[in-house]
């Protein structure tokens, strides 16, 4: 893999935006877990290695299990090992990432509405929706993950 672009660098008021909401998020009130689980989870989907890297490392250093870091992209396989409010928020990340074959049915969004209030919900939606936008850029520009510069393959 060979980096394309550094988006940052090319367009940086873009990135000052993203960046915004990336600083909303992380004040907004959701756990910080919670929500980089669901960065996790919605990179894993799209197949962002740079955003798989960076996430699980920060829900290691935030004190997440490996045991359950590495059930996450089969969080429904691992029974009690998330919180019922952790499900909901990874299965409205699947659903809300995979829009285009999901149209976001009704129950779906009554499940998630279950367990998050209404500012919760449109925050959490706000995190899914941000982090299919760092996956698309870090895909698109083959953003190179800390594993693989510490490796000493990136480039």
């Amino acid at each position: 893999m060979s980096h394309r672009l550094d988006y940052a660098q090319a367009a940086p008021e873009g990135y000052k935006a993203f960046g915004a909401v990336y600083a909303y998020l992380r004040q907004c009130g959701l756990p910080e877990a919670l929500v980089n689980l669901v960065y996790l989870r919605v990179s894993q989907i799209n197949g962002c290695a740079y955003c798989i890297d960076m996430h699980s490392r920060d829900l290691l250093r935030q004190g997440v299990a490996v045991d359950k870091l590495v059930l996450v992209s089969v969080w429904r396989e691992a029974g009690p090992l998330f919180s019922g409010r952790e499900q909901a928020a990874l299965a409205w990340a699947e659903c809300v990432t995979r829009v285009a074959d999901t149209g976001v049915p009704d129950a779906d969004y009554q499940a998630a509405a279950a367990e998050f209030n209404d500012k919760e919900l449109a925050d959490l939606t706000y995190a899914i929706g941000l982090m299919n936008a760092f996956n698309r850029l870090g895909v698109t520009f083959r953003n190179i993950p800390a594993a693989v510069k510490k490796a000493g393959q990136g480039g």
